[in-house]
Parts: structure tokens; sequence; C-alpha cells
């Protein structure tokens, strides 16, 4: 007996095309034209910034500092690197900078830990000093670290500035870290449990690889952040062997006089590294920040 076989006569819905992601209309281009006067409008102090550090004080006091420059002047470099010892300043810098970005990542780690997935007792009162301790003005704690620096022999040290920003910084790094532990899963910690795994074995080969790019990003910030701090470094460092570059930058300006085509040329000098570094770093902080998004 033969089987005939009709065609079924639902009727068959035409695929969707698919739209390009480069071609989404209108909006796109409106966004993408305000993000760009955006970026625009940011880069035009550093525009100044770069045509004063190349203007003599003469084409500056006739011009201005809109005006263009008559000659490519570059004594204010020399004399800035010069008079400030700038080597001796970024060495300073960088070892304040990068040992507080590790310090600060380090202690920020270890507190998340015990409250994000330890949970130890008053675990939310805990988090919340340290979000209140980020909200605290340095202007307030200025006065109570310098009685102390001096009680305890280590004011006019770099020491002293590496634990006050190491504490500062992993305040922050501490509240965002033990929200992120907060949600760790513990189906994954008592599977290591199971295993076997102390708590710093747990630490070390469970947690940590998970947050290593969160903790990279504290890292980068951690070191920019430091870098550009210049109200504690001041109190602190008053010896000209134990300064930074914030420092030394503003040690250009005086009373009643201010050469602007030097103290130019040193913001330029002095924003060179903390740019390079960002440049360096800025796949790390781009996985970072993509992969604590998808978590």
């Amino acid at each position: 007996m033969a089987v005939t076989l009709t065609p079924s006569t639902a009727p068959v819905t035409p695929a969707r095309p698919v739209r390009d992601r480069h071609h989404r209309g209108v909006s796109r281009w409106v966004v993408l034209t305000l993000v760009t006067l955006g970026a625009l409008v940011m880069l035009v102090p550093f525009a100044f910034m770069l045509l004063n550090a190349f203007k003599s004080p003469g084409d500056y006091s006739s011009g201005g500092p809109l005006s263009w420059p008559t000659e490519f002047y570059t004594k204010g470099l020399r004399t800035y690197w010069t008079e400030v010892n700038f080597p001796l300043k970024f060495w300073n810098s960088a070892v304040i900078a990068g040992s507080v970005a590790v310090l600060g990542v380090a202690v920020s780690l270890l507190n998340a830990y015990a409250l994000g997935i330890g949970r130890v007792r008053g675990r939310l009162w805990i988090v919340g000093l340290f979000l209140l301790a980020n909200m605290l003005p340095q202007e307030a704690l200025i006065y109570p670290l310098y009685y102390v620096a001096k009680q305890v022999g280590l004011y006019n040290t770099q020491l002293s500035v590496i634990i006050i920003f190491t504490v500062i910084q992993s305040a922050f790094g501490t509240y965002l870290l033990a929200s992120v532990m907060g949600t760790f899963p513990r189906s994954l910690l008592e599977a290591a449990a199971l295993d076997g795994a102390g708590k710093w074995t747990v630490l070390w080969r469970v947690v940590f690889p998970n947050l290593r790019p969160t903790l990279a990003v504290l890292l980068i910030f951690f070191f920019i952040w430091t870098w550009n701090e210049f109200l504690i470094p001041l109190v602190m460092l008053i010896d000209n062997q134990t300064q930074t570059i914030p420092v030394a930058l503003a040690s250009l300006q005086g009373d009643r006089l201010m050469d602007a085509p030097t103290t130019n040329a040193g913001a330029l000098i002095s924003l060179v590294p903390a740019i390079l570094f960002f440049l360096i770093f800025q796949r790390t902080l781009a996985r970072g920040i993509t992969a604590g998004a998808e978590k």
C-alpha cells in the first residue's frame, strides 16, 4: 500500500534578517558624536598645558596662555628637571605608589576573605565601617596622622606615607572585594572543603584565581590614586630627598611669583609616567572590568 506524503500546510515564517552591529540607526551615531565631543572637551586642558610648556615667559606675558609661541622654548623643561631633581622624585613616587598598590591589594584580599567568605560576626557593621572610612576627607585625618607619625618616629619617612595610604586604599578594596566574595559560589567552596583543602588553600587555589582580574583592576587604581596624592605627602614629607612628584611640582609656585612655562613643563613631565603606566596596563584593566561584569 503506497503512502502519499503531503507537504505541511503550516505557514513558514521567514527568517528575520540579522542586523549588523555597525548599523544601528541614528541613535548610535548620536551617542558616538556626544562621546567624541566629551573626550575632546576633556583633552582641552592637556592641550593648553602642552602649548604653554614650550612657550617662553615673554610670550606668555605678552600673549597670555592662549597665544601661539613664537619660539620652541625648552628651558622650562630643563629647569624643572634640574631644580626639583626629577629622577629622585620619580623614584620616590614609584616606590610609594608601587608599595601601596601591592600592599593595599594584599590587605584588601585578606580582609575581604574574612568578611565575605569567613562570615565573621558583625560582618555588616565592619563593612559599613570600611564604607564610612572611604567617606572621610583627608583634611579630617591629617592632624591625627601627623601626631602619630611624630610620636612613633616615622615623620618625614616614606614608610609613614606607605602605611597611611595602604590603610586608606585597602578600606575601599575591602569594601569592594567583600561584596564580591559575598556572592562567591558556596558549592565551589564546599567542594574544596570536601577535598581536604584548608582556609589558606581555599584562598590561594580557589578564591584568588577567580578574583585575579578584579585584583588587577584594584592594583592599577591604587597605583594611580597614590601617584596623584598631594596633601598627605606634603605634610608628611618635608625633606627634599623624600618628596614625591606632586609635592615637587607645587614647590615651583611662590607667594607672589609663578613661572607658568616651567610649571606647565613640570606638569607635562609629571603626567607622562602615569599615562605610560595606564597605557601599558590598559588591556589588563579592560579584561578585569569585563570579567567583573560577566561575574
